[in-house]
Formats: C-alpha cells, structure tokens, sequence
C-alpha cells in the first residue's frame, strides 16, 4: 500500500491575501470574540431524537477565521491528506486531524500518524469556543471540552458514504457526549438514517453559515 503524500495542501491555492482587508465587519461586532454571540440568528431544528440542526450558527467573520486557521495549520507538520481504508482504497477528501489523530485503517485515535509519525497540531481555542457554543444553543447535550477534532476539506467532485462515528472513547460514548459537525463552503448535500441504504436516507442540505 502506498504511503499517503505529506506535501503541504493549500485549501485556497489562488486565493489573495489581499482580499481580507474587503471583508467589512459592522462595527458593533469587531470587539466580538469568536463564537461569542453566533446564536443571535440562529435556528434549531429537533431532526430526531438526540440529533439537532442549528442553522445560521457561525457567522461569515468566523467561517473566514475557521478556513484561515485550517489553511495555516494544513501547510505545516500534520497536513491535510488522502487517507486510505484496509482495502487500499483512498476516501474522496483529504483530512486533517487536530487534537489526536484518527487512523482510519486501526479505526483508533492516537498522539501521532503511523504512516509519518507527525504528531496532531493542537485544536485552536477558537474552534472549541464555537463547539461549545454551538453544544449550548442545542441544549439538551452534556456540556463538552473537545480533544479531538477531525478537519474533512471537500473538492466538487468530494463525498463521504454514509457511516456511523462510535471509534471515540469508552467513556465518551456512555456520557453520550454529543458530535459536533460544521460545515463552511458551498452547499452540500447531508444523509442520515438506521441503515447504509442510500435510498432510505434522508437528506437535507448543509449551508455555509449565516447569509
């Protein structure tokens, strides 16, 4: 099986700098820290039991910090790649784990990647302050301290097949600590459902933020 590439992955390989200085914050949100007052327009939806959407959550000055975070932290040691499963087959996305690093061939979390020994860069504050504030706008959710948090940057042609999240800890999954998914970018189309059957799923579209 061939190692994965480690070279550096620019998830905005054209993008400018320059264009920062375009985004406009209304003043009376500069001082604002990240994922401080997100909840301000957002919308919760009960999709079923112990699974919840909130919708306009994070906001575009934070969904730009979030991608500039992830583009810094994928071009130095621990970045984006393709990981492969037991069969040798490649996931259509490349991944980068922060916190711990998950290996999808073991299913099994651990300090460093097997395939390069890099070790997990650390999860920026800014990130556990959205999921925390995200985990309280839903409620109904035991309160969390994220450690581990994997990073899935899609292309148009990316997908992920429908599957279920139970490699975390023992403990975590008896304390029912809940998963937190958020999506920035273009508009993507989300299954859930008891099975793998793709045509039992529902489906509904994840949204970039807030518009």
């Amino acid at each position: 099986m061939s190692q994965p590439s480690t070279q550096p992955f620019d998830l905005c390989p054209n993008y400018q700098e320059s264009t920062k200085a375009k985004t406009t914050i209304p003043r009376e949100q500069k001082k604002r820290k990240a994922g401080e007052s997100s909840t301000e327009a957002a919308s919760v939806q009960h999709l079923r039991l112990g699974m919840v959407l909130v919708k306009g959550f994070v906001k575009r000055e934070d969904q730009i910090g979030m991608v500039s975070m992830c583009r810094q932290l994928g071009k130095g040691p621990g970045v984006f790649y393709r990981p492969s499963l037991k069969n040798g087959a490649k996931l259509n996305l490349w991944m980068m784990s922060l916190g711990k690093n998950w290996d999808p061939t073991a299913r099994s979390y651990g300090p460093t990647r097997p395939f390069d020994g890099a070790q997990a860069p650390t999860i920026p504050d800014a990130f556990k302050m959205i999921a925390q504030t995200a985990n309280s706008t839903a409620s109904e959710f035991p309160q969390i301290n994220p450690d581990i948090c994997i990073v899935n940057y899609y292309t148009n042609s990316g997908k992920l097949g429908l599957h279920q999240d139970k490699d975390e800890s023992e403990s975590s999954l008896t304390k029912g600590l809940p998963f937190i998914s958020i999506s920035i970018g273009d508009t993507a189309e989300f299954m859930f459902g008891d099975t793998r059957d793709k045509d039992q799923a529902t489906k509904i579209n994840l949204e970039s933020g807030r518009y």
